[in-house]
């Protein structure tokens, strides 16, 4: 009553009543030398809003490696660390090689006797051709000299191939990283015993991330290639607007969500394989008005604006109620009650009621701007 009773010395002819009060008449009944209040208004334009659901996504590489041996012993030497960076082909470990050093050794062996064995009878066999030509020996004896010089070349190309196939089996012993990466836990130590089943280290690259977003199979009919996913830090703020890039074709069972796969190539934030992150899925994006935060009232649970209209050749505010939905840039996204081309007034909110008489003034164009709107 004090506000009011001040602001009508300020503003004589003016009647105030409470805001938010619609009182029957009203422009009716105000008093005929009731001055304007001015106040500024604002065209109510219409911004693109986003139709989204945020989700949890996985951060993973395209280049994550367990690695595994391919040999089972007893580990000899661990030349790396947690957090090493490497490259290809470097050497991370050694399994004891001396079992399968044994077996090369023994098998060289076996295939130096099989070549000195094929060596004579490669000679053999030309004496016998020349022998046979002079007619010195039977074509019976010539045969069997061949037939031995078969078996001779066999036995010994047989033992070098298992010769070579026991050295490729010996670099199994070390331990090589498979491309250029960063080494991940290092869960073994010097002289455990390891299988083919031991997860020895991980070895890492982060590039070529990928974020894995699991949506509701409820959503199943509005997903699609290309849809457009944004990826948001902890506050909120877009990190990266990317692109979905690939759909799975089945449900997860455990789930019970659609996979959905979109690059990742942020550099701002350091991201890393099997980090949690929002994702931001946009469904569709659809022009909407929006208003500043300042210009709603509220008043019993009821959202409502006062909106310039002209009334017998005068500007008076007329009350609106407003269904409104979420926020962006200090502006409310409105879903009825408005339409775009409306004088929103912007000012003086407090002080008006509805058919009270204003003077509208220019408050200058809305700032447009994409207002996302998260729903799921």
């Amino acid at each position: 009553m004090k506000r009011q009773l001040f602001l009508s010395i300020l503003l004589p002819g003016i009647v105030f009543f409470p805001s938010g009060c619609k009182q029957p008449g009203a422009a009716a009944n105000a008093p005929a030398g009731m001055q304007a209040l001015p106040v500024q208004t604002q065209s109510v334009a219409l911004s693109p809003v986003q139709q989204s659901s945020d989700f949890v996504a996985t951060i993973k590489s395209r280049r994550s490696a367990v690695v595994l041996p391919q040999v089972d012993g007893n580990l000899t030497q661990l030349l790396v660390r947690s957090g090493d960076h490497v490259h290809a082909g470097q050497l991370l470990m050694e399994i004891d090689p001396r079992r399968q050093q044994s077996l090369v050794d023994a098998q060289k062996s076996t295939e130096n006797q099989k070549k000195a064995l094929y060596d004579y009878n490669e000679l053999e066999i030309e004496r016998q051709r020349k022998l046979f030509a002079a007619e010195v020996t039977s074509r019976d004896t010539l045969d069997q000299a061949e037939q031995s010089f078969r078996n001779t070349r066999a036995d010994w190309e047989a033992a070098t191939a298992t010769r070579k196939s026991l050295e490729e089996q010996l670099a199994y012993y070390r331990v090589k990283a498979p491309f250029d990466g960063i080494v991940g836990d290092v869960p073994v130590h010097l002289g455990d015993y390891v299988t083919p089943t031991t997860a020895l280290t991980t070895v890492d690259q982060n590039q070529d991330l990928e974020a894995y977003i699991f949506v509701p199979s409820e959503r199943s009919g509005d997903v699609h290639m290309g849809m457009p996913v944004q990826i948001l830090d902890g506050g909120g703020k877009i990190l990266e607007s990317t692109k979905v890039d690939f759909l799975s074709p089945q449900i997860d069972t455990q789930l019970q969500g659609i996979l959905l796969k979109a690059p990742v190539h942020s550099t701002s934030v350091a991201l890393r394989t099997a980090q949690l992150v929002k994702a931001r899925v946009v469904w569709s994006t659809s022009p909407q008005p929006v208003i500043p935060v300042l210009s709603v009232s509220r008043l019993g649970g009821q959202t409502f604006v006062y909106v310039a209209t002209t009334q017998n050749g005068k500007s008076v505010a007329s009350q609106r109620a407003v269904t409104l939905g979420g926020t962006t840039d200090n502006n409310y996204i409105v879903l009825g009650g408005l339409k775009a081309g409306d004088q929103l007034i912007v000012s003086g909110t407090q002080f008006l009621q509805d058919g009270m008489p204003v003077m509208p003034m220019s408050a200058g164009p809305p700032k447009a701007a994409a207002a996302p709107q998260s729903g799921q």
